[in-house]
């Protein structure tokens, strides 16, 4: 197992999980819910991240890197939010709920924009290499830091972007979904938390079936690089 491969999965994930619940946190707290900031989630500091989501943030995604070769890596994190707050201003809700996976298409865009700048600067090309999305000339030195970074955002924030606006509980997408349907799509929503079995299901069918979601996409990006 690569240990350069592997803590660049890891601290990716970890940038990505901490860019995203300080955006719903950031959000929240402009639409009124000081819940997040209180309690320190409003930042850009790992650290009350991981506190709140231990195995999320810490565990799950080392045991993902050990069993996956140091091939992928991934976990998730969590913001406390006011659920009053959210039932009376559903369309704040809705937007708050949005800010993570925003965040996370903000970070593909960076991460796409530095690996397109390689290319144009003939500093790589185009070419898949598993992780990277382009192989530099030199397999080393900055250039390869950069272009390996870049990959691993680029697809990692893809990733999480398209799982997380999944409208089904406990993802973001259903709290967008709900905060803009609030009468229409809330009850089901409210049901649907209360029944574990559903959100093992859920995980059962992103396990086996999200990857024909993100490869089109990521497909996609790659002709454009």
């Amino acid at each position: 197992m690569d240990p350069v491969l592997f803590l660049s999965w890891y601290v990716t994930l970890l940038v990505s999980l901490v860019v995203h619940e300080a955006a719903h946190a950031l959000f929240a707290l402009l639409g009124g819910d000081r819940t997040a900031y209180i309690s320190g989630q409003v930042s850009l500091n790992p650290i009350p991240h991981m506190r709140r989501e231990p195995f999320g943030t810490v565990f799950l995604p080392l045991a993902v890197l050990f069993f996956s070769g140091g091939q992928m890596c991934m976990g998730y994190a969590s913001t406390p939010i006011d659920p009053e707050w959210a039932y009376r201003n559903p369309k704040k809700a809705a937007l708050m709920s949005a800010a993570g996976p925003l965040s996370n298409i903000l970070l593909a865009a960076i991460a796409f924009a530095v690996l397109k700048g390689l290319v144009m600067a003939d500093l790589a090309d185009g070419l898949h290499k598993w992780p990277l999305l382009v192989t530099p000339h030199e397999m080393e030195g900055p250039v390869y830091a950069i272009a390996l970074l870049g990959s691993l955002f680029l697809l990692l924030n893809i990733v999480l972007a398209i799982l997380n606006l999944i409208p089904f509980p406990p993802l973001d997408g259903a709290g967008i979904l709900e905060g803009l349907f609030p009468k229409q799509v809330g009850p089901l929503l409210a049901y649907i938390r209360t029944q574990p079995i559903f959100t093992i299901i859920l995980f059962v069918l992103i396990f086996n079936f999200l990857q024909y979601l993100w490869q089109p996409v990521l497909l996609f990006v790659f002709q454009l690089l």
